[in-house]
Formats: C-alpha cells, sequence, structure tokens
C-alpha cells in the first residue's frame, strides 16, 4: 500500500509511526514502542541555567516559518529515519494543517528547532536539532508553552532520552499511552495561539506550572 498523509494520520491515530532504516533506504516502518516517551505538559522542567538564557533572550523565536528547513535540519545527521518519502509526507501535512514546526533564529541563521505532527489535542513530536547551545531545549519550552496555550493534552515524544527526561519526559506502557491516545485525538486543541510571546511571559507560565 502506497504511503499516503492520510494513511500517515490514521497510523498516528492508532499509535504507530514510522521509520525508515536511514536517509537512503526506501524501507519504512511502522513502530509500535512497547514503553512510550510522553511530555506532561504540566510538568515541563525549566532548569535555572535554561530560564537564565532564555530571560537573555538571544534568540528569535518563530512557528511554521519555514517547516521543510526544521524537517532538513532534524535529518542532517550522518544516522536517520528521515528518507527522501518521509520528508515529502510529513511536508505534505504541513501544507493540509497537520504537522507544525518552532524555529530557534540567531539572526537570520536557523540554528534549532522541532517539529510534530497535530491530530486533536495531541502532538506527535517527530524530531528536534540544535546548532548553538540550548536551541532545541529553548525550542522545546516555547512549543510546550504554546501546546498548553491551545488545549493540548498529550505530548507524545516516542522514545525517552535522557536528554528529554531531564526535561521532564517520562514513560508510560503501551496499554496506557493508547488510553491517553484514544482521548487526546478526540478532543479539540489550537496549534495557531497566536503571535510569540516574549520571554517574561514564558517564563512567568513555566514558573506557574512547573
Amino acid at each position: 500500500m502506497a504511503m499516503t498523509p492520510e494513511l500517515l494520520l490514521q497510523a498516528y491515530a492508532m499509535g504507530i509511526f514510522p521509520m525508515a532504516d536511514s536517509r537512503d533506504s526506501p524501507e519504512i516502518h511502522w513502530i509500535d514502542p512497547l514503553r512510550r516517551g510522553v511530555f506532561p505538559l504540566d510538568r515541563f522542567h525549566v532548569s535555572r541555567s535554561l530560564r537564565r538564557q532564555i530571560a537573555r533572550e538571544p534568540f528569535r523565536i518563530s512557528f511554521d516559518t519555514d517547516f521543510g528547513a526544521i524537517v532538513g535540519g532534524c535529518a542532517a545527521r550522518s544516522e536517520t529515519w528521515i528518507n527522501d518519502e518521509i520528508f515529502a509526507l510529513y511536508d505534505l501535512l504541513h501544507r493540509d494543517g497537520f504537522a507544525h514546526s518552532a524555529e530557534v533564529w540567531e539572526g537570520e541563521l536557523l540554528v534549532g528547532g522541532v517539529y510534530g505532527v497535530v491530530i486533536g489535542a495531541a502532538f506527535f513530536g517527530e524530531s528536534m536539532f540544535s546548532r548553538r547551545t540550548g536551541a532545541s531545549k529553548i525550542a522545546l519550552t516555547y512549543l510546550i508553552d504554546r501546546l498548553r496555550t491551545g488545549g493540548f493534552t498529550l505530548f507524545d515524544t516516542q522514545f525517552l532520552t535522557d536528554h528529554l527526561a531531564s526535561l521532564g519526559a517520562t514513560e508510560v506502557s503501551r496499554s496506557a499511552y493508547h488510553k491517553m491516545l484514544k482521548s487526546a485525538v478526540s478532543a479539540e486543541a489550537r496549534f495557531d495561539t497566536g503571535p510569540v510571546q516574549s520571554a517574561d511571559q514564558i517564563l512567568q507560565r513555566m514558573t506557574q506550572t512547573s
């Protein structure tokens, strides 16, 4: 069966996601982990050092300004699961309003970001990258604030890494994840919540909920 954006959305709603073996591999596999990484949106951990960096506002933050460049940045590694077909499919999802990105800029240079897929009140985080210290953490901070503001209830990180765990991500069983997923995809949320908030506003809200 040919991979289409519609099939991809159906897969996410069922709790599975695609990965290629490498950038040049034509094979795409469906993944349904026994243990799933998730970000409890009310427990995102902003360390003191990250708070200080955000307060200095070293970067400019945007959303959905250059989705393709974010996916490209995530794929620009020696090992990646993003092949050309996956790249093209997520680009189509973005055009249809089902995939979004957060970008971190240093002047006119893109230095980090994160992207993912949205269905209902679920955000499926796909990948992130950083070309400056702290850039991906800052992207996540602004993204999670937007998800909270927009009424999202699930942030799926697929797998739990030490890096994500340090920021508050945790791991749940497949059955627990599927219960969370069923509730989230049937709910309503809004990704576009208006202009990017200031660093002071972001940090104030993070202090209130973390």
